[in-house]
């Protein structure tokens, strides 16, 4: 046997291979128990770690608080305009003008149309004149009559005293004598005229004249003959004096100038004057009638709205109506449709209605604006109630104070929120930590020291939205339970907010419905309890 002494062998590397090939013997075993354990360890954790972490972290808890919460009483409301009416004229006739359009906002006395009034303007300048006549005749009669009329009157008297004064008094010496001088020339006349007429009839009988100068003689001895005569009547009467009868009639004359005269010094009677008066009355007030029916086509608005609908274009003809006419009525008949501002009238029940006042502030939610309220007032209460379909109820009108871009529309459904009352500094708890356990209402309190939840009886008030008034059991410094490891969770209480009977008798929050449901708050308390989400209560 021979030794290779080329190649020496390295005992300490044997020594490794030989270990080297215990070990992966044994790999494959210690990988299989790693994986074991490692699947062992993770559904440990999920069958047990996780399910306990899980449900430690399912109980949600809430402190208790103090606040002040707001009662309110809902209600279902309409949008409706305070006032609205169908504009006409008082005076049918022809549209002539119209100045709006549907959907415009007009203020008060804002000139809406113009009516044709051609005809009125004749009526009118007649009236003006009849009016500035009986004025004339007014100031005639206050101011009396001119001094040169008294004047005039007044030398009409005094001819009418001198001729009665002449009168009595007879004809001058002078007028006798001159009617005496006339009657001794007329005589003179006479006896020359007779002197010619015998010599020319002694001469006709000659035959020395012819016939016809025997007539003329004899005609000029007749006309001197008259002549006489007459002078002795006119003397006569000269002598004679004035007649009774003339005395009479001019004394007659006198007096009714000298009534005259005292007429015009005295003026104008005051029962004249007030005839007058009442002549210039009754012209302006003709004068006032045709001036009103003037300005009465001129269609003014008698309110601050908008113009809701138009009926009627320029030319067309329009009569009066009344404002209670409806819509369809008035088409043929007026100009247009105003509606004032927007108002909420709310159905509030009977059970109810003494909780509202004159007012009241009200909150106003409309399913066209979702997450925007609007503010209001009550401003009248009615008086009288409504009864519809066996429901009795009480019309409340409520101004909107807030909506200055006017979202809410006439016709919009709305529901009223009327502030009621109010609580402060009270102890609230959620709705989702009160429950009822043996049929006694309470909440469960948190305990420290990861200690198991304690159930604590609690009396309850009012429920507003998702509060609920605790009365009495706590103190307020305490922490509720919300939720509870799935099926541990006890009964919830019941729905339907305070029971009849419940002391304080106080009205809850929205979500009622009017006078309230048969098991639930009378007068409109809201639905609480139940878990959050609104999962039904457990039994």
């Amino acid at each position: 046997m021979t030794v290779d002494k080329s190649h020496p062998v390295d005992a300490r590397h044997l020594f490794v291979n030989l270990k080297k090939k215990g070990w992966t013997r044994w790999l494959p075993f210690l990988i299989i128990f790693a994986v074991l354990g490692g699947v062992g360890y993770i559904v440990y954790r999920q069958l047990v770690v996780v399910p306990i972490q899980e449900a430690k972290r399912s109980v949600l808890t809430h402190p208790v608080e103090r606040q002040s919460l707001s009662i309110t009483l809902s209600a279902n409301g309409t949008v409706k305009p305070e006032r609205s009416i169908n504009v006409s004229p008082k005076n049918s006739g022809k549209l002539k003008r119209l100045l709006v359009k549907e959907g415009e906002t007009v203020k008060q006395g804002q000139i809406l149309a113009y009516m044709d009034d051609s005809n009125l303007q004749g009526e009118l300048i007649q009236a003006q004149g009849q009016v500035a006549e009986a004025e004339a005749n007014l100031q005639k009669s206050i101011a009396g009559n001119r001094p040169q009329e008294i004047s005039e009157s007044q030398a009409q008297l005094d001819e009418a005293q001198a001729s009665l004064q002449k009168a009595i008094v007879g004809n001058r010496p002078q007028d006798i004598a001159q009617a005496q001088a006339r009657l001794t020339s007329a005589q003179a006349s006479l006896s020359k005229a007779e002197d010619d007429f015998r010599r020319n009839q002694e001469l006709y009988k000659d035959g020395a004249v012819s016939l016809q100068t025997l007539n003329q003689k004899r005609a000029d001895r007749d006309s001197a003959q008259a002549e006489v005569t007459e002078a002795q009547q006119a003397l006569a009467l000269q002598k004679a004096g004035s007649r009774q009868e003339d005395i009479e009639q001019a004394r007659a004359v006198a007096r009714q100038r000298q009534q005259a005269l005292a007429l015009l010094k005295a003026g104008s009677r005051q029962e004249d004057i007030n005839a007058q008066r009442a002549k210039v009355t009754s012209a302006r007030g003709s004068l006032k009638s045709i001036q009103t029916q003037i300005n009465d086509a001129i269609i003014r608005a008698p309110f601050d709205g908008v113009v809701t609908k138009k009926f009627a274009d320029p030319g067309s003809f329009v009569t009066p109506t009344t404002s209670a006419s409806s819509v369809s009525s008035a088409v043929s008949s007026s100009i247009l449709s105003l509606a004032s501002t927007n108002q909420v009238v709310a159905n509030v029940a009977e059970a109810n209605i003494a909780k509202i006042n004159l007012g009241q502030k009200v909150v106003i939610k409309a399913d066209a604006y979702p997450g925007k309220t609007f503010e209001g007032r009550v401003n009248q209460i009615a008086a009288e109630a409504t009864v519809e379909q066996n429901v009795t109820s009480f019309e409340v009108k409520v101004s909107i104070i807030s909506d200055s871009q006017n979202l809410l529309r006439s016709g919009m459904n709305v529901e009223a929120e009327f502030q009621v009352g109010q609580l402060k500094n009270a102890i609230v708890v959620p709705n989702a930590a009160v429950v009822r356990q043996q049929n006694v209402t309470g909440v469960f309190v948190a305990e420290a020291d990861n200690k198991p939840p304690v159930f604590t009886p609690i009396k309850i008030g009012v429920t507003v939205n998702n509060k609920t008034e605790v009365l009495s059991g706590l103190k307020g410094n305490e922490k509720v339970l919300l939720s509870f490891p799935p099926g541990s969770r006890p009964q919830s209480r019941p729905r339907g907010g305070i029971l009849p009977g419940m002391p304080g008798g106080r009205s809850s929050s929205p979500g009622s419905t009017p006078g309230g449901t048969p098991g639930g708050t009378p007068g409109g308390a809201p639905s609480g309890g139940g878990a959050p989400g609104g999962a039904p209560p457990l039994n």
